[in-house]
């Protein structure tokens, strides 16, 4: 079990990423808004982050049988397994880009902010010429 608190946000996150790319399990111990523990085993699908700057980690829940967020400041510990997830998750509902392969922290950070920085829509040409 890994505790959050003796780790970098960044490593938690590399780790978690990397369960998502194996499609593993992971157990979290995790705090809710009124700071009560409960310990739930997770199939991740997806990472975001929020408008606020919050990492949300969006995952299949075997307690619930459903589709969960987990905020990653309220993990308290982790442990990653090895075996492959088992639940189906909900369909995208946007369409999918290409495969990202993260091999590092720095990867990891990159993809985040440029997911959240990208424009929604397509410039052109004309577009640009406009704005100059």
């Amino acid at each position: 079990m890994k505790h959050t608190t003796h780790q970098t946000t960044t490593r938690t996150l590399a780790d978690l990423y990397r369960a998502l790319d194996r499609q593993q399990a992971v157990t979290i111990t995790y705090l809710d808004e009124e700071g009560t523990e409960s310990v739930r085993t997770i199939e991740p699908f997806d990472v975001r982050t929020t408008k606020s700057g919050r990492i949300q980690i969006r995952a299949m829940c075997r307690l619930r049988g459903e589709a969960r967020s987990f905020y990653l400041h309220r993990i308290a510990a982790y442990t990653l397994h090895r075996m492959a997830f088992v639940l189906d998750r909900p369909e995208a509902t946007t369409p999918a880009g290409h495969v990202i392969v993260v091999r590092s922290t720095a990867q990891v950070i990159a993809r985040e902010l440029g997911r959240d920085y990208l424009p929604r829509t397509a410039v052109t040409r004309n577009d640009a010429a406009l704005a100059a």
